[in-house]
């Protein structure tokens, strides 16, 4: 199990909608990963299973997508990435030793925004 690195993604607009089925596809294809994941297509994610890297389903918490030809980090994805951790919409099923580097993630682009991560609230 592994936490990406923090690649710190260029913010697009604060008020940009995330949708998070329509960035998966455009994040696969502007990584040339049609058909399995590879190092590009984990750069929009926070976490990913390392024994099933191959694997898409192995792949949580996008927070990214394709903007005029550039992954950048949407902060409507990087909030519904903290409430997930929260517990929101079920919670996201993560080891326990994953939890706090996911969220050290995110509260970087939190800071980013000027913003307090809700676990710190």
């Amino acid at each position: 199990m592994a936490v990406t690195s923090f690649g710190d993604l260029p913010l697009a607009d604060r008020d940009r909608a995330w949708d998070s089925a329509a960035a998966e596809k455009r994040v696969r294809e502007w990584a040339h990963a049609q058909y399995e994941p590879n190092a590009r297509y984990r750069d929009a994610h926070v976490w990913y299973d390392a024994d099933a890297k191959e694997n898409f389903t192995g792949y949580k918490l996008l927070i990214a997508d394709v903007i005029d030809g550039r992954l950048k980090a949407v902060p409507h994805a990087v909030f519904a990435a903290a409430a997930v951790m929260q517990g929101s919409r079920g919670g996201v099923d993560l080891p326990d030793k994953d939890r706090d580097r996911v969220k050290s993630h995110l509260a970087k682009y939190y800071a980013k925004l000027d913003e307090t991560p809700p676990w710190e609230s």
